[in-house]
C-alpha cells in the first residue's frame, strides 16, 4: 500500500492528480513555493460554503444570527485542528525538520491550515461532491451537536449592554489580563466588562474563546439565578 493510500481512503476520494494531495500537506517551512497556503485559502472558502449549505438544510426556522453563530463554530481554526487530527491528517503533514521538532505538528495553526488546503484539494481533483462528502462525514458529530448551540454569549453580552440606558448603553471591554503557554498551546485569561454593571473572567486556548467565557460568566452574573 502507497503512503497516501489510507489517507485517501479516509478523505473518501482518490485522486487523479496525487500531486495536488501532497501539496496540501506541505507546510511552508518544508517548501516555501510549493506550500499549502493557497489551497487553505480556497479550502476555507469550499468550507464556509458546504457548512452554510448544510446549516439551512438542517435549521430551516433559525435566523441568519443564529446560524452565524454555529457556522463560526464549526469552521474555525480550532475544529479544523481537531479533525485534521481524527482523520489522520496530522500524520501526514510534510514539515522542515526543525518545525517538527518544535512541535510544529501539534499547532492548532499548521493543522488547521492542512485539514482546509486539503478541502481544496477535494474540491480541485473531485469538485464540490467530493469536498462535501468529507466535510458532512468528517463534521458529522459536529452539525449534531450544534442542535444544542445556544446564542453567542459576546453578542447576547452586548445586546444587554446597548438595552440599558442607565449604563450609557456602554460596549463591552475586553481585555488579556494574563497569557501564558507555548505558541502551539497558549493560555489566555481575559476579563469584560460593562460599565458600572459588573466585571468577570474568561479563560481558554485563544483570545476569542476567553472572550467568549468571560462574556457567558458576566451575563450568568447579571441575569442571577436561574
Amino acid at each position: 500500500m502507497k503512503p497516501l493510500d489510507a489517507l485517501q481512503a479516509t478523505l473518501g476520494h482518490r485522486f487523479d492528480d496525487p500531486a495536488r494531495l501532497t501539496e496540501a500537506l506541505t507546510h511552508a517551512s518544508a517548501d516555501a513555493k510549493r506550500s499549502n497556503e493557497r489551497l487553505e485559502f480556497l479550502g476555507d472558502r469550499v468550507l464556509g460554503l458546504v457548512v452554510a449549505e448544510e446549516l439551512i438544510r438542517r435549521f430551516p426556522g433559525l435566523e441568519e444570527g443564529e446560524l452565524a453563530v454555529r457556522l463560526n463554530a464549526l469552521v474555525r481554526k480550532e475544529t479544523c485542528a481537531r479533525v485534521a487530527q481524527d482523520t489522520g491528517i496530522d500524520t501526514h503533514i510534510i514539515l522542515a525538520p526543525g518545525e517538527r521538532q518544535t512541535g510544529g505538528v501539534a499547532k492548532k495553526a499548521v493543522l488547521g491550515d492542512a485539514c482546509e488546503a486539503i478541502i481544496a484539494a477535494l474540491y480541485l481533483d473531485g469538485g464540490l461532491p467530493a469536498a462535501r462528502h468529507f466535510i458532512l462525514t468528517a463534521w458529522k458529530n459536529d452539525f449534531d451537536a450544534s442542535a444544542g448551540v445556544g446564542r453567542d454569549p459576546k453578542t447576547e453580552l452586548q445586546e444587554w449592554a446597548q438595552s440599558r440606558s442607565d449604563l450609557g448603553r456602554a460596549l463591552p471591554v475586553y481585555r488579556v489580563t494574563h497569557s501564558s503557554g507555548p505558541a502551539h498551546a497558549p493560555h489566555f485569561v481575559v476579563a469584560v466588562s460593562v460599565g458600572t454593571a459588573g466585571t468577570a473572567e474568561g479563560e481558554g486556548g485563544s483570545k476569542r474563546e476567553a472572550e467568549r467565557n468571560a462574556a457567558a460568566a458576566l451575563l450568568a452574573t447579571l441575569k442571577g439565578p436561574a
